[in-house]
């Protein structure tokens, strides 16, 4: 038997045993590469947006040229680093139940064309870097270093491996900051550090509730930790909402937002989120990660546009009282 769909090597083979059955191998395609380069998780790189969206610069069109640049590169870089993952979690995903159809744990792409599509992005990544404020080239090249070490080690560290996913989403606020020259404020960092680290959690939960003993393969948890995840994770995620409240009372609403009184209703809507979030985690009803669940359920983009309506209103409505 041969598993290939390459014409010469079932050429020299068919010359050197008659008897061979052949079985083509899957097709690597543009839609495979996508796959590996996980690109439907650059919408996490959206991030980089924030602080332009926060500051109401986002008429401002060098800064925003700024930012999409920053998007691009940073999601070349965090396509690299996916693939380096794959690369070396190749024997824990080839055990997972779901992981194992990722394109390289299947053998739809050669791991050979992996590193070498590695190269090729980080390059093209720090390229369009050199176009943006140094700032952003050091915060890019942190985001490197950072996942890399999660990569080979830090991963398989219980609390630490949360606390460097939930920093990862933070660095992708400070990078937008860095690439548009707007100073983050206390209050976004806050907010972001706690609901990351939440959104962290349940990816950890989703991965120990399907798993019936053991730890999850390539980290250190086990099932019995769950109830820890479980009172840690949604504390983080009210500890957010908290932090929300408390920035409707601040100054720069009071500056920036005309009708803040629509503002106060998005922490009771945000609240329902990171709750049903919780419930669903428990239930075994989130997927892996807890941003791709939000992008297919239809509640959950529901809240997203209502927050967006709230905000409008807020700016640009009459006031409610």
């Amino acid at each position: 038997y041969l598993v290939s769909s390459n014409g010469r090597l079932r050429r020299v083979c068919s010359a050197n045993q008659r008897d061979m059955l052949f079985i083509n191998d899957p097709a690597t395609n543009a839609l495979t590469w996508m796959r590996a380069m996980r690109v439907h998780q650059w919408v996490k790189n959206l991030l980089i947006f924030l602080p332009l969206l926060a500051g109401h610069l986002v008429g401002d069109v060098n800064r925003l040229a700024q930012a999409v640049l920053a998007f691009a590169a940073f999601s070349l870089c965090a396509s690299a680093i996916y693939i380096a993952n794959d690369l070396l979690d190749l024997d824990a995903d080839r055990a997972h139940k779901s992981k194992r159809k990722r394109p390289f744990a299947a053998g739809m792409i050669p791991a050979s064309s992996g590193v070498a599509a590695i190269a090729i992005l980080l390059f093209a990544s720090f390229l369009i870097a050199t176009l943006l404020p140094w700032r952003f080239g050091i915060v890019l090249l942190g985001y490197v270093i950072v996942t890399t070490a999660y990569s080979f080690a830090l991963k398989r560290q219980v609390v630490i491996d949360v606390m460097l996913l939930a920093g990862l989403y933070t660095l992708r606020i400070i990078a937008g900051a860095a690439a548009t020259s707007i100073m983050p404020s206390f209050w976004l960092l806050a907010f972001s550090m706690f609901v990351f680290l939440c959104l962290a959690m349940v990816k950890r939960v989703s991965e120990l509730r399907p798993s019936a003993g053991g730890e999850i393969s390539g980290r250190g948890y086990v099932p019995s930790d769950m109830a820890v995840l479980l009172s840690l994770g949604p504390g983080c995620g009210l500890v957010s909402v908290l932090i929300l409240a408390l920035y409707m009372q601040s100054d720069a609403v009071l500056l920036m937002y005309p009708s803040k009184g629509w503002l106060w209703l998005v922490p009771p809507v945000f609240l329902y989120w990171i709750v049903r979030l919780w419930l669903k985690a428990n239930r075994g009803e989130v997927e892996e990660d807890p941003v791709v669940f939000a992008m297919r359920d239809w509640q959950s983009l529901t809240i997203a546009g209502l927050i967006g309506i709230l905000a409008a209103l807020a700016l640009w409505g009459p006031a409610p009282w």
